[in-house]
């Protein structure tokens, strides 16, 4: 079964400057290694059980060797030069040949679960499998199982975790539609999951059906009024566009963030009652990414 939303990728021109970027943001963030044949290399910040990735292109020759048709990769270097931003939302699962099964057997078109790895800068192996939709379902997620434990997981980095902004948890990712009520229908058949209903978002301005996965909610969202989610719909069309972390403090997050020469915040009040900040694509690499949590 999908136990939980695994991680965001947002994808950028420069891992560097994305490093640095997301450092004014607040997270702990490492290089991550490099994807061999794929001419990709990676950075991670690790919270509690998901992480943040950001994505580059290490070698254009080798990526466009590749000729990854049908993989994540597929496309990667247009949707960079078109502005980057959270490219997919991947889910994890507990037994993805078994979740693969049951997909197809609810006529979904998704690919096998394939091994893949990388090698982190100090030498770890981790290991995975994945699966990718077929093109009669293009939606922009991914589904993986680890088959490194998490312990191991998070001693690719540094630091896992105790992050300057206070960040600990991914609370929610979002994936903007111009037709909410069927696109959840879409992602209900192709998760097995019963089509939730549309509720008023007040920070991204629009109606959404969101899906619990475990702790984590995956939000399809149709704009109702200006805002995040219709700014998003306008500047790149459907998909992913925010992910909503949950801090320990948005006080802590704020005074980082202007002390490393970041703007305020957007300030923001959910349809929960609780106040939220926004950090716009202009200063998060193409994404919104919201902070939620006490003062």
């Amino acid at each position: 079964m999908f136990t939980r939303i695994d991680h965001v990728m947002i994808c950028v021109p420069d891992l560097p400057q994305g490093i640095e970027q997301y450092h004014k943001l607040g997270f702990n963030i490492y290089p991550g290694g490099t994807h061999p044949g794929r001419g990709t290399h990676n950075a991670i910040a690790f919270l509690q059980d998901d992480y943040v990735e950001l994505l580059a292109i290490r070698d254009q020759a080798e990526h466009q060797a590749a000729g990854r048709h049908g993989t994540s990769d597929a496309g990667l270097a247009d949707f960079i030069a078109a502005g980057g931003g959270i490219r997919y939302i991947i889910l994890q699962s507990d037994d993805l040949t078994a979740d693969v099964a049951a997909m197809r057997g609810r006529g979904v078109d998704v690919g096998d679960a394939i091994e893949g790895g990388r090698r982190t800068p100090a030498g770890q192996e981790l290991r995975w499998k994945a699966a990718v939709l077929g093109p009669r379902n293009p939606l922009p997620i991914v589904f993986i199982q680890h088959l490194t434990p998490i312990e191991e997981r998070r001693k690719q980095v540094p630091i896992a975790g105790n992050h300057p902004n206070g960040v600990y948890t991914l609370e929610r990712a979002y994936i903007v539609t111009r037709d909410a009520e069927a696109a959840a229908a879409t992602y209900a058949k192709v998760l097995g999951l019963p089509q939730p209903p549309l509720q008023r978002g007040t920070v991204i301005m629009s109606n959404m059906a969101v899906f619990q996965l475990g702790p984590t909610g995956l939000g399809i969202a149709q704009p109702y009024a200006p805002g995040p989610a219709a700014d998003a719909l306008e500047r790149r069309g459907p998909g992913p566009f925010q992910a909503l972390y949950r801090t320990t403090s948005m006080g802590a997050a704020a005074r980082w963030m202007q002390e490393h020469g970041m703007p305020p915040l957007a300030r923001g009040v959910r349809n929960t009652g609780e106040h939220a900040m926004l950090a716009t694509p202009a200063d998060a690499c193409g994404a919104y990414i919201g902070f939620v949590g006490p003062e």
